[in-house]
């Protein structure tokens, strides 16, 4: 359980009024209690909004109503953090309290010194590799706000996957989808770069975006115009929907800053589960995962297409069925 900012409150290194308390992508482990007043947060990763909605914390993927306070917690990617410190700097009256937390790994240290450089920041609370500091709300510097962007002609936002623009292994992935056809699932949708390429191919009848970060869908859905694509803003690996002829996926395969294997299994697991019996996966992957074993457990044939810098492209057909399944 994350109990810095508990433990920070508690020994008043930082503080927060009675009142209407904003958090700002809080994780799905904060520790809730000590929290004063009424707390609501803006979360749009769809796994910690539906893990802090099931522990009673009123949660949304948008911003709305007034606020007393905010807490902002360190996002991986910088421009997020800064985007989201102007955020919570517009939000508020003058004055008001903006507290910051987060870990050294997230480059809390980094966000710290640029506040002092701008804002009145109080006292400093560190504690189980990470900080947790205070200031009050005065108008952000130039350029925090995050602007809309365009990279590689697509419209993308800081904190998505690959905001700088396409990524090489979905490039790569994207040469393998010419005569994809019948209802195609993009599994992790992202910006919509993959479901453009499988729009393209005329004889495909539907393109299921699912994708569970919000901004990553919002942006696919500027990216997108076309009827035969629908948008979910879901967890991919607990999605229910199917049955698809074609899965696409470019799985994530990271938390936080370490990788992680087990999110690019259970992608391929989900997508084994809302393929049709004759239906097949088209994934990319880092050269070094090892999806192997998962995949010859969930399909019946299993080869790679390609291996080339760095990554490999994986033809899967025909899923298996697997025990309790229907």
């Amino acid at each position: 359980m994350n109990e810095r900012l508990s433990l920070a409150l508690a020994v008043e290194a930082v503080s927060l009024p009675e009142g209407r308390i904003l958090l700002l992508r809080p994780p799905s482990d904060l520790h809730l209690e000590g929290l004063p007043g009424d707390p609501v947060a803006v979360q749009g990763f769809k796994p910690d909004h539906d893990a802090l909605a099931a522990r009673g914390l009123s949660v949304s993927p948008d911003l709305n109503g007034s606020h007393d306070a905010a807490v902002v917690f360190v996002a991986r990617a910088k421009a997020l953090t800064y985007d989201l410190i102007a955020l919570a700097c517009a939000q508020l009256p003058e004055g008001a309290t903006i507290v910051v937390d987060g870990q050294k790994v997230d480059g809390v240290d980094s966000v710290l010194r640029h506040c002092r450089k701008f804002f009145d920041v109080g006292e400093v609370y560190s504690k189980a590799h990470g900080k947790t500091f205070s200031f009050p709300s005065s108008t952000a510097p130039h350029g925090w706000a995050a602007m809309p962007a365009t990279k590689d002609g697509f419209v993308t936002r800081p904190g998505v996957f690959s905001a700088d623009g396409i990524d090489a292994g979905s490039a790569l992935l994207a040469e393998h989808l010419t005569g994809v056809s019948g209802r195609v699932c993009d599994l992790g949708a992202g910006w919509g770069y993959l479901s453009r390429a499988v729009l393209a191919q005329p004889d495909v009848t539907s393109c299921s975006l699912i994708e569970a970060e919000h901004d990553a869908l919002d942006c696919a859905r500027a990216n997108i115009d076309d009827a035969r694509a629908t948008f979910h803003w879901e967890d991919a690996t607990r999605w229910t929907g199917g049955a698809f002829d074609v899965v696409v996926s470019n799985p994530p395969f990271h938390t936080a800053r370490k990788a992680d294997p087990s999110l690019g299994r259970a992608f391929i697991t989900a997508a084994a589960r809302i393929l049709t019996p004759q239906g097949r996966l088209l994934m990319v992957a880092n050269r070094h995962l090892p999806y192997e074993e998962t995949l010859n457990a969930t399909f019946a044939e299993v080869r790679v297409l390609t291996d080339q810098g760095g990554f490999k492209v994986i033809e899967a057909k025909k899923p298996k069925r697997q025990r309790g399944r229907k």
